[in-house]
Order: C-alpha cells, then sequence, then structure tokens
C-alpha cells in the first residue's frame, strides 16, 4: 500500500543465523565499537544490535542496511536488499562487512569457525555459479579465494592462541601489580609508636608547632591519624598544647 502511495519501491529484507560465543562483555563491545561512529549501536541484558545504514529513501528512512545482533549463544543478521540489485552479492558483501566487525571483537566474541567458514564459503559459491564465466576460470577464483579462506582460518587460530596467551600474562601481570601495591601500603604505614617519634622530632625542629596536613603530606600519611596520634600523645603528656 505504502508503494502505491509514495511511488517507493521498499527493499527486500533477508538473514541468517551463526552460532558463537560471548567470551567478554556486551558493554566492552559496544564501546569498541562506539568509537568508529558508523554503528548505531543498541545494548539489552541479554542481546547486542549493531546496525550500520548505507543509504536512506527521500523520507530519510534507512534503504540499505544490516543489522548484526549479537546474542550469547549466536549472531543473527538481518539485511536489506535493492529489487534491482543481486541477493547473492548483497549477502556476500553483508558477509563481508560481518567478518569485519568479527575481526574488531575477536578478543570478546567468537562465532563458532565451522559455521563462518561454512557461510563464507556458500556465499562465494552462490556468486561464482551466477556469474558468467568459463568454467577454468571460476574454478581458478574458488581456488585462490578458498586458499585465502584456509589462510584467514589459520590465521584466526593463531590469533586466537596469542589472545590466550596476552590473557594469561595480563592477568600474572594484574596479580603482580596488587602484589606490590600492597606491599607499598605496608612500608608506607608507621606503628603508633614510630609515628609518636617522628611526631616529636618534627615538633622539636619546628619551634614546638606542627603543620598536620604538611605533616601528613610528607610521611604519606592521613591527616586524620596524625591529629589522633596528637590526642594520645597529649593525654600520655608526651606534649602539651600551647594556647
Amino acid at each position: 500500500m505504502a508503494e502505491e502511495t509514495t511511488g517507493f519501491i521498499e527493499p527486500d529484507v533477508d538473514g541468517f543465523h551463526v552460532n558463537g560465543t560471548l567470551t567478554g562483555t556486551f558493554d566492552s563491545i559496544a564501546t569498541r565499537l562506539s568509537s568508529l561512529q558508523i554503528f548505531y549501536i543498541k545494548e539489552s541484558a541479554s542481546s547486542l544490535s549493531i546496525a550500520r545504514v548505507e543509504s536512506r529513501d527521500i523520507q530519510k528512512r534507512p534503504f540499505l542496511f544490516f543489522i548484526i545482533t549479537l546474542a550469547r549463544d549466536g549472531i543473527d543478521v538481518q539485511y536489506s536488499i535493492a529489487k534491482d540489485s543481486s541477493p547473492k552479492m548483497r549477502k556476500l558483501y553483508v558477509v563481508k562487512s560481518l567478518a569485519s566487525v568479527l575481526s574488531l571483537i575477536s578478543d570478546q566474541y567468537q562465532p563458532e569457525g565451522s559455521g563462518i567458514f561454512q557461510l563464507i564459503e556458500s556465499s562465494i559459491e552462490d556468486v561464482l555459479g551466477s556469474l558468467s564465466q568459463s568454467y577454468s576460470t571460476l574454478f581458478n577464483n574458488y581456488s585462490a579465494l578458498l586458499n585465502e579462506q584456509r589462510e584467514i582460518k589459520r590465521l584466526n587460530i593463531e590469533l586466537t592462541a596469542s589472545n590466550r596467551n596476552l590473557t594469561v600474562q595480563a592477568a600474572q601481570l594484574s596479580s603482580e601489580n596488587q602484589e606490590l601495591k600492597s606491599r607499598l601500603s605496608q612500608l608506607e604505614s608507621y606503628s603508633d609508636e614510630s609515628l609518636m617519634v617522628m611526631l616529636e622530632e618534627w615538633i622539636e625542629s619546628h619551634d614546638s608547632a606542627i603543620d598536620i596536613n604538611e605533616f601528613a603530606k610528607s610521611y604519606k600519611a592521613s591527616p586524620t591519624r596524625i591529629e589522633q596520634m596528637l590526642n594520645k600523645m597529649v593525654s600520655l603528656g608526651y606534649i602539651e598544647l600551647r594556647g
């Protein structure tokens, strides 16, 4: 009805599904992709939708677009197809875009290896099968693409292993950093007895006066604790307050 009234031709819509696993968080994925400023991101408790509008009609409505929805256990992709274009070529373009997005978040989301490679292979085969070229040319192109696919698979395995190693190293560095912070905190803390001796020496060297904030800053101590220790020293008779 909309087409008869406005004269606009609505695009067709198609889609596909790929199994996958969320290995990071939706928040991390959203933050990373939002910085590219080419995607619209919508996050829910159970999924993250990544949309890209490639073109709009005269009424500013999305015309060519694709939407990638990442769930914890799979990927759903919807995309539009212009009626005067090849559905097979359009699907291959969207599959390529999906692969590009996944490459940017490989440490946060892992598609099922066999599923994504079968999708790529079938999309390529569909396009090659529709081209008006000789069999030998098609075979050569397919062979080259298949070799490229195998190389991508090999690189993906290597990158996955490298990512695991980096994750382990990052965890070790984090643990060591926490241990160093704890040791530093212990070194920077003083016993009550040591602190009272330091306060007495400070007061003697500063004409029987003390600036609590200055002392605390010099010895990396809490002003509140310094004040408590001064009160304790007064109550014990170590020092006297001057009116």
